[in-house]
């Protein structure tokens, strides 16, 4: 449990109420994967609206979860921002992507969702 994660933030924002925690845990679910997908497909099809406005939303939700990837995220956020048409942001993308994927099993078996 917390290997890909951590809940002291959320833990704190939920004022220990575990159905809360658990609640946040599935809203997790329900969106950052969604949007970690939207993402990919924006870097992928150079879409720098798109991966700017992907890579914003998820920002506090991964920072609340303690993924550990924050500044990478950033990085691909500010690569959709400024337009960065000669930089590669695909292995910041990548840490991303599978920060979320490892996050996301991990969630739904630590909290049988």
């Amino acid at each position: 449990m917390e290997n890909n994660y951590k809940l002291f933030r959320v833990r704190e924002l939920a004022d220990n109420d575990e159905d809360f925690v658990k609640a946040l845990a599935e809203a997790f679910l329900e969106e950052v994967p969604e949007d970690a997908d939207r993402l990919k497909n924006a870097v992928a099809n150079k879409d720098y609206e798109t991966t700017y406005q992907a890579a914003h939303k998820m920002k506090p939700t991964i920072d609340l979860f303690e993924l550990g990837v924050l500044d990478h995220l950033i990085v691909v956020q500010d690569w959709g921002k400024l337009k960065k048409t000669e930089e590669d942001c695909s292995n910041e993308l990548q840490l991303v992507l599978n920060a979320v994927q490892n996050a996301s099993a991990e969630l739904k078996e630590d909290f049988n969702l």
